[in-house]
């Protein structure tokens, strides 16, 4: 009989195996092929959001990091993608969800980060206000939904189910619910200091259901970055409900597909 586990992975390298598969077309090197790629969480979040997209990265043959950040600053987060960055044996694809794309704009930069990968994130210019960007656009629900106490955030559980986490499963939203990570209230006042998009290749991953941030907003920024974009039909936890997809992407980025 086939059980829960064997089957979870058996689904999870038949996928892998579908993503490496196809034509010789699908297969081209679209450049030099990266081996490692680093991941970083974003708000109301912690590393695990990675989970899907690890363990189709490791069965493509990639060496997957995941950053476990505190959400307190910008500094904070940056500094502990440095230290995940120093570790890696070569060059290596930086990857962000949400608030994380303005920790990959800014460690970024690394010389060993051969490439971007922003999935429904952030993507402010070197020094811009973000929140004043965002105010450009309609406002998502999500951040209605925002509750404070002792200086720290979380999103409420309707908010969450609703705005965050729509298109997952209503039972593995609730535990996503109840391991997200608080922020601090001085986590969205951090401004980065550099843009590594406009010097590394970059690829986006919009998220046309997008409750937390704007979906024009994120078109918006892929577009001002030159990014090789790709929409996917999900909310904000693209990475979660479709993995598929930004793995892919992540492949693309790591020359692995055309």
């Amino acid at each position: 009989m086939l059980n829960r586990r064997t089957f979870s992975t058996a689904l999870v390298a038949g996928v892998a195996t579908n993503i490496l598969a196809g034509s010789a077309k699908a297969r081209a090197q679209t450049g030099p092929k990266v081996s490692n790629v680093v991941l970083v969480h974003g708000a109301y979040a912690d590393g695990s959001c990675w989970s899907e997209v690890v363990g189709l990265l490791q069965q493509a043959g990639l060496n997957a990091t995941v950053v476990q950040h505190p959400l307190t600053t910008l500094e904070a987060g940056v500094e502990a993608t440095r230290r995940a960055i120093a570790l890696q044996d070569g060059p290596t694809i930086l990857v962000g969800h949400s608030f994380a794309g303005m920790i990959v704009s800014e460690a970024g930069m690394d010389p060993t980060i051969s490439s971007l990968v922003y999935v429904a994130a952030r993507a402010p210019d070197a020094g811009e206000d973000y929140t004043a960007l965002a105010k450009t656009f309609a406002a998502p629900p999500a951040s209605a939904g925002l509750v404070w106490s002792a200086g720290y955030g979380k999103l409420s559980e309707e908010a969450f189910l609703r705005d965050f986490a729509g298109d997952i499963a209503r039972e593995k939203a609730r535990i996503l619910y109840a391991v997200q990570g608080p922020i601090s209230d001085r986590l969205f006042s951090g401004r980065t200091t550099q843009a590594a998009w406009r010097s590394k290749p970059s690829w986006y991953a919009v998220s046309t259901e997008d409750r937390t941030i704007n979906p024009d907003l994120e078109r918006f920024m892929a577009k001002r970055m030159n990014a090789k974009t790709i929409e996917v039909k999900a909310s904000h936890l693209s990475l979660i409900s479709h993995p598929r997809e930004i793995t892919q992407l992540i492949l693309q980025a790591a020359g692995q597909l055309s």
